[in-house]
């Protein structure tokens, strides 16, 4: 597959039933990785940055809180929650590009309590009962099977342990879904796939994968349906972004 053919027309009409999706999103952020946070902060306004403050402060850290960040990216929300003190946080992505990227980082804000490796959401390497928050945030929607990844959440999760979910989502008011979606669909691809130079259709997937994705709603039951006590979905800047967060049911007394 060349790398301006990961996403035809067809497949992008419902990106979340293309069989080798998976394949596809690495490819994808691979490719788009080098400007991926310079469009991150251009195309939400340095919104990006205060969702991911809020999943932090949602997270409610304490000083020995270990911290699985999936699907990290680049980096930022693992940078929040070690300013924030966590005493360990680990991220995970299958896409090395990303990683690389998050390393450098990391290393320039001298955060010796970040750790990175290579893993895929649905098959995380990590025993049972590890951390205190597993974290994802924009990533729940590129996984193959949502459900899956969070039975991995709730697994790796200590009893007590909390879950934080940050996701994209439409605007509740229809005139600001309107406006909101000229936008999405029409401009920021446009710009954002310049800015990138990108081949992929990466930002021709971002709104179609956001536009085709679970609701919120349905979201929340599938965590109940994990395992997940206590889940709340709360909407930031007009429903733009979402922000879930679910408990793994405490240990019971013997």
């Amino acid at each position: 597959m060349t790398e301006s053919s990961v996403w035809t027309k067809d497949q992008l009409a419902d990106p979340h039933r293309v069989k080798d999706k998976a394949r596809r999103v690495r490819q994808m952020f691979g490719a788009i990785a080098p400007s991926y946070d310079l469009n991150n902060r251009l195309h939400s306004l340095g919104r990006d940055q205060s969702w991911r403050r809020a999943a932090v402060r949602m997270a409610q850290i304490q000083e020995r809180d270990r911290v699985l960040d999936v699907a990290c990216g680049t980096g930022d929300l693992a940078m929040a929650f070690a300013d924030a003190g966590a005493s360990l946080v680990l991220g995970i992505d299958f896409t090395d590009e990303m990683l690389a990227i998050a390393q450098t980082k990391a290393q320039r804000s001298q955060h010796q309590q970040i750790h990175y490796y290579s893993g895929d959401a649905i098959h995380l390497p990590i025993a049972d009962a590890e951390f205190d928050v597993v974290s994802i945030a924009f990533g729940i929607r590129n996984v193959a099977d949502p459900y899956a990844a969070i039975t991995q959440f709730h697994r790796v999760l200590k009893p007590g342990g909390r879950l934080v979910i940050l996701e994209f989502g439409l605007p509740t008011n229809q005139i600001a879904r309107g406006l909101y979606n000229f936008y999405f669909q029409h401009l920021l691809p446009r710009t954002a796939t310049l800015i990138a130079a990108d081949r992929t259709g990466a930002y021709k997937y971002l709104p179609r994968s956001v536009d085709r994705f679970i609701d919120a709603d349905t979201l929340v039951k599938m965590m109940n349906k994990a395992g997940f006590l206590e889940t709340t979905a709360h909407s930031l800047t007009l429903g733009i972004s979402m922000l879930y967060r679910g408990m793994k049911p405490p240990a019971q007394p013997r």
